[in-house]
């Protein structure tokens, strides 16, 4: 599997219908009221609470908001859409973040820089079913990259997933919260070796374990 590498430069940088011969404007309402716009237009953060959060996911998400209050952890920003993407590649947008609230990918990821740690607190929605009841294998193994991959990321700049190791203990039911940890273990050169578990809210269910390697990109190459 592959990081996103835009996705993953836009978080770096906050810590530090189509018809042929038509415009892009024509194509997009959105794109057009922006453009003839003259007011800032602010992209929403989808790593905030939202009607659809359950009661689990809100108390995480405010345990740990406390957290940051010292400046030991950070809430890390998710947008749908990077302006880094090429023109042609304007539709591209964050693979996690396709679904409406709720459906599908609901998470918030929060990172602690003295213990080279992330924190994912996931809700798997409907849209993400695989036996029924119970979340598809495909859509944790997704939530596992992100969590390791920003994990990796911020450290190590651009990277991508070289080998994702996961170990798959027990089903996740489906609307349910999972909490998902990742360590950054060590960095050999352009190497970094992480480690990751899920589990239960209340940390007594061992969903799933993982290991990860990630490769540091060199920006001044081309990745094709």
């Amino acid at each position: 599997m592959l990081r996103s590498c835009t996705a993953a430069l836009r978080t770096l940088r906050a810590l530090r219908g189509r018809r042929e011969g038509a415009s892009p404007a024509a194509r997009d309402p959105v794109l057009a009221r922006r453009w003839f716009s003259t007011e800032k237009v602010i992209p929403k953060d989808h790593a905030l609470p939202n009607p659809s959060w359950s009661k689990d996911l809100r108390l995480l998400f405010d345990q740990f908001m406390k957290k940051c209050e010292d400046g030991s952890w950070e809430r890390l920003p998710s947008y749908k859409n990077s302006k880094l993407v090429k023109e042609q590649l304007s539709q591209a947008q964050l693979f996690t973040r396709g679904y409406e609230d709720g459906l599908g990918f609901e998470y918030v990821i929060f990172y602690n820089d003295d213990e080279k740690r992330t924190v994912c607190l996931f809700q798997g929605g409907p849209y993400l079913q695989g036996v029924p009841g119970f979340l598809h294998g495909g859509a944790i193994a997704t939530m596992i990259d992100a969590t390791v991959g920003m994990c990796a990321a911020i450290p190590g700049g651009i990277v991508m997933t070289a080998n994702l190791n996961i170990n798959f203990k027990r089903p996740i039911p489906l609307c349910s919260v999972v909490v998902i940890n990742s360590q950054l273990d060590k960095i050999e050169g352009r190497k970094l070796f992480l480690s990751c578990n899920v589990r239960s809210v209340d940390e007594k269910i061992l969903y799933s374990e993982a290991t990860g390697l990630f490769i540091k990109l060199d920006t001044e190459k081309s990745l094709t």
